[in-house]
């Protein structure tokens, strides 16, 4: 469906992307930009991308969707020319790899930036243009392994497990995304552009499953642990039980769902101490807990529990496979998916995007164009953006009331803060941010203080009349509102879209829920171990195992996913509200923001089950061990490996001319016996000498890292992604990232300490509602306001 008034009409963009770094533009240009995907005489290699249906890569048509195209010759002096001119009236050009497209136009990304004082120009790399391992490769399962998290993926004792392929990719694509947009407001508000370097490494590190960065709450709760040398129990956060028909996870993370589910026990004795209601506690006596629900879960059906979960306020949800998904009742109703027209491969089903706003979807337009499809000029003449000059951050001089709490909420605000926008965290102290929960003897966990730096903290009760009343004078001067309650709960406080329209038109609410505000499922309670279940993705992330086969528990995904998201739609409604003085309501579902980012890999699964013959991907994706205690690297021997000088580097010229590894779909049809010959040579060697020798042959590997190891990653140093951070209430320092890319012209994030629940009340109060000191003593007294002590600091790791 069209959006009459997209957020980024008039935003003009040169795609110069293939493969992965596409996703970026299809992002914006979801969001209503016109973006020119510039193509080589023979079309951008990436149209011959796995997996195919019939002769059409489908990834390249999701990729591509939304955009146009127009084939220029670098070789052509003219069309040398028209590139140029393209350049010229462009606001944003976007090039990938090493040096990049644009160099076959005689020029880079930096020489554009130079020339072109108002133009944002953002190069796409594995792990940027700058330091010691620039020239790295990288696929997704590198990705993964350098970001920290395989090492937290798998059975303890057991071989790593990789996720579904595209998890990083669409990760980095979002991220990427983000930046640039921001570097463009910049400009909007500046008249200066700017030169974006960009390193997908660097983005997976920030947006994925940050190892310093907001974890979910059970790990808040059970404190982090960056430093350990095996895969831990992690799957006890999120337990799965079989039943009758399957399988079913549960998310117990508030003490009002520990009693539920202890009552639909039967109230056992040996569980009623009220230690229980901590998180820890449960943990540290899963073996008894869990024994007790596997024998009641095992003699029910999935729907059955799932149903009488809901009835008892225990967040549960059945582990379904991609397929079933496709068939749910509740995806349907949603409209979450579409028809995809393919020129020799008939009609697809697909994912149709998140983001849903005033109530229209921001899916496919159309598919990816025919190569030269487009004539190289751009649709209509720029369009005029009235910004606010800001301050010295980009996003100085916005306000944002942020009603958002654990992962994706709070990572949307932070967000914000980071680049100088001013976040106004609104809690209750009856309903406080589930990542205020801590470890015991701690006053504020890691998570939180990561999560909610830059931001000031106003206690107000929003159940009270009078609270609301003081939210919607705050909303009059207000520029965005974020919020990610299951759907309802802001309109039963009085503060629909509607309802804060009133107190200001131009208002911009951004919303997030586990499944949308539409369909039967959307009333669900839902985190993001229920969300990942319920749409395939932890079917998709499994191996072999003692308990089950499966190893999602371990990530947060797509929770910092849809932060970027919301984050992206929320920047380009304020570039329009600065257009056009409209408001805008967003709302992203989770489930949804999951399927539309893994869009190639559902598209492809459901054609396949569907008879529909589909190409798949011949590389060979591996984790493999090394030498020492629970080292591992992850390697990719991909379709273009140059087998017989991988097969010298193994020492084993026997097999340069084996047939069963010489072209890409013999390795793939003998994977096994090519897993076997890559393992005797890892096993002897450790993971960065691996990892480093085949890098210099071109294939893609990488070390498996802890924590501890990417802070000492010299490519990692040399670009400077992390800083220390200091928090009062913390006796260590933590290393935080400093920025979302690495700019030119945009400084790296303040450092101000996370707030305290209301520590921040009075002067807000006082600042933006003019109310007097007594008048704030006598709210504060009626518990309309809450204010925390001046000098002592208060107990926030404790949850009522």
């Amino acid at each position: 469906m069209s959006m009459p008034e997209a957020p980024l009409t008039g935003l003009r963009i040169v795609d110069l992307t293939a493969g992965p770094a596409a996703q970026t533009a299809r992002i914006l240009a979801d969001l209503g930009a016109d973006v020119l995907l510039v193509e080589p005489p023979a079309g951008s290699p990436s149209r011959r991308e796995a997996p195919r249906v019939g002769t059409e890569s489908l990834a390249f048509a999701l990729r591509n969707a939304n955009k146009r195209s127009v084939v220029l010759d670098g070789d052509d002096e003219r069309d040398r020319l028209r590139f140029l001119d393209l350049v010229a009236g462009a606001d944003i050009v976007i090039d990938s790899g090493n040096p990049g497209q644009s160099a076959l136009f005689g020029t880079s990304c930096e020489e554009l930036a130079d020339t072109h004082d108002r133009l944002v120009v953002m190069s796409i790399t594995d792990f940027g243009t700058t330091g010691p391992r620039s020239s790295w490769t990288a696929s997704d399962p590198v990705l993964y392994a350098l970001s920290s998290v395989l090492s937290r993926s798998g059975p303890p004792g057991g071989t790593p497990v990789l996720p579904p392929d595209g998890i990083a990719s669409a990760t980095a694509a979002a991220q990427a995304a983000w930046a640039v947009l921001v570097a463009h407001y910049q400009r909007l508000r500046t008249g200066r552009g700017d030169y974006v370097d960009f390193s997908r490494y660097e983005g997976v590190l920030q947006a994925l499953d940050p190892p310093f960065g907001s974890h979910g709450q059970a790990a808040a709760a059970r404190g982090i642990n960056n430093a350990r040398r095996d895969r831990p129990r992690a799957q006890d956060s999120y337990p799965i039980f079989a039943c009758r028909d399957g399988w079913v996870r549960i998310c117990i993370l508030a003490p009002r769902q520990w009693r539920a589910m202890r009552a639909w026990l039967g109230e056992p004795e040996q569980f009623q101490d009220e230690r229980y209601d901590s998180i820890a506690a449960r943990a540290a006596e899963f073996d008894q807990i869990g024994a007790a629900i596997t024998a009641l879960f095992a003699q029910h059906s999935m729907a059955e529990l799932v149903a009488s979960g809901a009835e008892r306020g225990v967040p549960i949800a059945a582990v379904l496979t991609p397929r079933d998904v496709l068939s749910q009742a509740h995806f349907q109703v949603a409209d979450a998916w579409t028809a995809l027209e393919l020129t020799d491969a008939g009609t697809l089903t697909v994912p149709d995007g998140c983001v849903v706003l005033d109530g229209a979807r921001a899916g496919i337009r159309w598919a990816a164009p025919a190569a030269g499809s487009s004539a190289p000029a751009w649709l209509a003449d720029p369009v005029a953006v009235a910004a606010e000059p800001g301050g010295d951050r980009p996003l100085s001089g916005i306000t944002i009331l942020d009603l958002g709490v654990i992962v994706a909420g709070g990572e949307l605000g932070r967000l914000f803060g980071d680049l100088g926008a001013e976040v106004i965290k609104v809690e209750s102290p009856s309903y406080p941010d589930g990542l205020r929960q801590t470890k015991p003897g701690q006053s504020i966990s890691e998570s939180f203080a990561w999560t909610h730096r830059n931001q000031s903290a106003l206690g107000i009760d929003l159940r009270n009349s009078r609270g609301t009343a003081l939210f919607g004078e705050l909303v009059a001067k207000a520029d965005a509102v974020f919020a990610n309650f299951k759907p309802g709960t802001l309109t039963s406080l009085g503060l629909s879209y509607d309802a804060l329209a009133g107190f200001n038109p131009e208002i911009v609410l951004t919303e997030s829920s586990a499944y949308g505000d539409t369909g039967p499922w959307s009333a669900r309670l839902g985190y993001g171990p229920l969300v990942r279940s319920s749409t395939g993705i932890t079917q998709l992330w499994q191996a072999d195992g003692a308990h089950h086969q499966f190893y999602d528990a371990v990530t947060v995904f797509p929770d910092h996913l849809v932060a970027r998201l919301a984050a992206v739609a929320t920047l380009g409604a304020l570039i329009r509200r600065d257009r056009t003085g409209q408001g805008a309501h967003i709302h992203l579902s989770q489930a949804e923001s999951a399927t539309s980012q893994l869009d190639v890999t559902y598209a492809s699964t459901w054609a396949r089950e569907s008879g529909t013959p589909v190409v798949d991907d011949p590389a060979v994706h591996g984790v493999y061990p090394c030498q020492g205690d629970d080292e591992w690297c992850a390697i990719t021997i991909g379709a273009d490996a140059d087998w017989a000088v991988i097969a010298s580097a193994f020492g084993r010229e026997d097999l340069a001319d084996d047939p069963r590894f010489v072209t890409a779909p013999g390795r793939w049809e003998s994977r096994q016996a090519l897993r076997d010959i890559v393992a005797e040579y890892t096993s002897g060697r450790s993971p960065l000498e691996i990892a480093t020798a085949l890098q210099q042959l071109g294939v893609p590997a990488g070390p498996m890292n802890r924590g501890a190891d990417v802070l000492g990653d010299p490519q990692v140093r040399h670009r400077q992604l992390y800083t220390e951070m200091v928090h009062p209430l913390l006796d260590w320092a933590l290393p935080s990232e400093t920025r979302p890319a690495l700019y030119r012209h945009i400084a790296a994030a303040d450092l101000r300490p996370a707030p305290r629940l209301g520590e921040h009340t009075r002067e807000v109060c006082l600042r933006m509602l003019g109310l007097s000191d007594d008048e704030i003593d006598q709210l504060i007294t009626d518990r309309v306001l809450h204010a925390a002590p001046a000098t002592t600091a208060t107990l926030e790791g404790q949850l009522p």
